[in-house]
């Protein structure tokens, strides 16, 4: 059955939320909480996406953006 396709918002933000399978964490040591930020990073500056917030934990990790 195919999904629902999503709502386009209004305001173009979006709260991005990333999970870990049967909730384990997606960050375990340092070194993956900056490849995360390294890879956001690169990603911004190749599009034309904006990210305004996000906030890394354990689980899950969580972004605003347009």
């Amino acid at each position: 059955m195919p999904r629902v396709a999503r709502i386009k918002s209004k305001s173009k933000i979006y709260h991005i939320m990333i999970r870990g399978i049967n909730q384990q964490n997606i960050f375990s040591v340092d070194k993956d909480y900056e490849k995360f930020i390294a890879i956001l990073a690169k990603y911004h500056q190749k599009s034309e996406y904006e990210i305004y917030a996000y906030c890394l934990m354990g689980h899950p990790a969580k972004c605003s953006s347009n």
